[in-house]
């Protein structure tokens, strides 16, 4: 008999719905962290949109459309009280407490469970036996937040899990409650991780209507910061937002005349959560960052009396290429020698151009005059900086670990007052370094006497706002040294051929590379030859750590969520000796191969590192809790029920979650429903993260489009200006 689930959340749009028997095609937001959208179908009475369900049902999998979820049974959730308490008795604060003891906790005391415990440890002896160690774990997790649990049913009605209610108290202390009642949208300023969505629901559970001036505020911020973020412009003109923000609210069925649009902007400029230049409006942090940026790039270096010029840098030159066994061409001379003549330099180039090989003889002859000077080499990602630790034989490592980045506050500990003391920093893969980080970055840098930095400026921008990488070399200002020669010359090379065949608009190697292949068929095919080509590849010997299947979008039958199903199935079915966990629609197997969602500096592995899970502990088994150990390459990380959600399977990814990384083998898919959302750079991107083979099926019409369209959307930002201006 086929397994039934239980999800919940909101319905956010009928795709379909038949009048008679009412049969309904939906998009159904689950309520947890990541909110993720699922499609769901079934015989569904009209429902509200503004209304949490419990839905029981399972999962399908649907030839052409992909993963949907068929309920069988519906209701609407009414929280209470006693879910409250329940939800927070069954958090990872009491360890070793299920639901079924928190549960049986609430129904034996009642709604004051809390005020009884603490006032009379002994009522838990009515439930367990004396040396039972649940008693002890229920006492320290209430011991652990005080005066916080005596409001704890209030924030769980109002759908803050415990690690947002920790740091609400941290914040606001005893007066939390009443702060929150008075005005829920202050949550958004003053409680890292919670955006307008949360302090909307919350106002709507606390009965705040949607005209309400708190509110209407509330969403101006928001949608300016959140333009921002979906275009990776670091401002929205005015005239443009001004129309965004009436369709939001006509979508909302709330008249834009209801406000005082333009006092709503004047507070919000008072309170400085935005700024106005001209006719363009700027969250605050983007204004900052530019304006940060721009300074600390004008007035570097901050130590005038600092000299690494090489006498005779030809011969020291000539004496690294006999150590090395190479030749430098004229250009990449040229590169050492800017870098050592410039406090300040950009070196840029594709796959293939030599960039490695110059940062290996840049540190060699750094290192040799220059032995009592700290040098750092990072990157954003944690890929990325492992594969310039292994190029360059230094230690290397990720921005967010050299800012001592705080997950919990997303602070950096490393800033303008606790700064950076080194003396050289190399910054590779800058093209993915976004306007914010790069601010942080630049505060704790006054010390620095030394910045290359180093990137592909034909790869996508960062996932965050701004085109750093893209302004300053535009700006001209800097001393930049262009890479256009390829050198690599072993397996892989017609895969660099390609990569620069690509930002010309061609790709004549596609169809006669020996190193590639492209197989057409339609899209509802895609996912089968992936499966073959997979299979094929592992015949030959090689393993899930050689393959990587990159696609651009989640959703469709040959986008991410789908093909990772179908690769599990094939790669790591289920069998008697792996034990494995279900977590909304997916499930996680000991040895699956999977992929960090956000960065956790404490545990040393960040947003884009492949780990293998090799361990699955789970309570059924006796464990106090369930728990998914991985492997990160050496770095071993367990994962707790609230942390499921940080981890997704890794057998496909996106294509910028691959930035910074290189595959032995790549395999791509090129649907025709992908059309709109593919460019050349996407492309480029993903093709040179192979290193011997590369991959593609699909539609050779729908890439030859891509490719040669040359109408990208250019990210909007003033950064260059602000750099130029005097």
């Amino acid at each position: 008999m086929e397994e039934s689930y239980v999800i919940q959340g909101k319905f956010t749009h009928i795709r379909y719905r038949h009048e008679l028997s009412a049969f309904t095609v939906a998009s159904f937001k689950l309520n947890d962290h990541q909110e993720k959208t699922l499609t769901v179908t079934g015989i569904l009475p009209i429902v509200d949109s503004h209304s949490i369900y419990e839905c029981v049902g399972h999962y399908k999998e649907h030839e052409r459309y992909g993963m949907q979820f068929e309920i069988e049974e519906i209701h609407l959730m009414k929280p209470t009280d006693e879910d409250a308490l329940i939800h927070y008795f069954s958090s990872s604060r009491f360890v070793g407490i299920g639901e079924k003891t928190a549960r049986k906790i609430v129904e034996t005391l009642g709604l004051n469970a809390i005020e009884q415990i603490r006032e009379n440890p002994d009522v838990l002896l009515n439930l367990f036996r004396k040396n039972d160690k649940k008693i002890q774990s229920i006492l320290r997790g209430i011991e652990m937040s005080d005066e916080l649990d005596d409001s704890v049913v209030f924030f769980n009605q109002i759908g803050l899990n415990v690690r947002q209610l920790e740091k609400v108290q941290v914040t606001y202390g005893n007066e939390a409650v009443s702060i929150i009642q008075h005005n829920p949208y202050r949550l958004m300023e003053d409680i890292d991780g919670i955006g307008f969505k949360t302090a909307d629901k919350v106002a709507s559970i606390l009965g705040f209507e949607k005209q309400h001036p708190y509110r209407l505020k509330a969403l101006i911020e928001s949608e300016i910061l959140e333009s921002c973020i979906r275009s990776g412009n670091s401002y929205i003109e005015k005239e443009k937002f001004e129309e965004t923000i009436k369709k939001r609210l006509k979508k909302e069925d709330i008249s834009f005349e209801c406000f005082d649009y333009e006092e709503c902007f004047e507070q919000l400029i008072r309170d400085r959560f935005i700024v106005i230049e001209e006719n363009r409006i700027y969250h605050y942090t983007q204004y900052d960052a530019e304006n940060g940026i721009a300074a600390f790039l004008k007035s570097f270096p901050y130590t005038f009396d600092y000299e690494t010029k090489i006498e005779n840098i030809d011969e020291e030159i000539k004496i690294i290429e006999q150590e090395f066994s190479i030749t430098y061409e004229e250009k990449q001379i040229e590169a050492i020698k800017m870098f050592f003549d410039h406090p300040f330099s950009i070196l840029t180039g594709g796959p293939g151009t030599g960039k490695t090989t110059i940062v290996k003889a840049i540190l060699t002859l750094y290192q040799k005059f220059f032995y009592r000077d700290q040098i750092m080499l990072c990157a954003p990602t944690g890929r990325a900086s492992k594969r310039l630790s292994e190029c360059s034989g230094m230690p290397a490592c990720t921005l967010h670990r050299l800012l001592k980045w705080d997950l919990e506050t997303n602070t950096f500990q490393v800033n303008d007052q606790d700064p950076l003391y080194l003396d050289c920093l190399i910054i590779d893969e800058f093209s993915m370094v976004d306007q914010w980080l790069f601010y942080h970055l630049t505060k704790a840098s006054h010390h620095i006497k030394k910045i290359l930095i180093i990137g592909d400026e034909d790869q996508l921008p960062s996932v965050g706002i701004g085109t750093v990488l893209k302004d300053c070399i535009e700006s001209n200002r800097f001393p930049l040294l262009r890479l256009e020669k390829i050198f690599r010359q072993s397996n892989g090379s017609d895969i660099v051929e390609l990569a620069h065949e690509m930002k010309n608009g061609q790709c004549e190697r596609l169809l006669h590379g020996k190193d590639i292949a492209f197989f057409e068929c339609p899209s509802e095919r895609i996912k089968d030859q992936i499966l073959n080509i997979v299979e094929k590849a592992f015949d030959k010997g090689y393993v899930d750590q050689d393959i990587q299947v990159l696609s651009p979008i989640y959703s469709s039958v040959c986008g991410i969520d789908q093909l990772n199903l179908s690769l599990q199935k094939k790669l790591n079915p289920p069998n008697p000796f792996s034990k494995e966990i279900r977590v909304g629609y997916r499930i996680f197997r000991e040895h699956d191969k999977v992929l960090q969602l956000k960065n956790l500096p404490d545990e040393d592995v960040y947003n884009g590192d492949i780990g293998e899970i090799i361990e699955i502990l789970k309570k059924e088994d006796g464990y106090p809790m369930d728990c998914i150990i991985v492997d990160f390459d050496g770095i071993i990380v367990e994962y707790t029920k609230e942390r499921f959600e940080l981890l997704t399977h890794a057998y496909c990814i996106s294509i910028h979650k691959s930035q910074g990384s290189e595959y032995p083998i790549v395999i791509m898919p090129i649907s025709r429903s992908f059309s709109s959302i593919l460019s050349r750079r996407l492309i480029y991107t993903g093709i040179t993260r192979a290193k011997k083979s590369l991959i593609l099926l699909g539609s050779y019409e729908t890439l030859l489009s891509a490719i040669k369209n040359q109408n990208e959307r250019i990210r909007q930002t003033t950064l260059k200006n602000r750099i130029l201006a005097e």
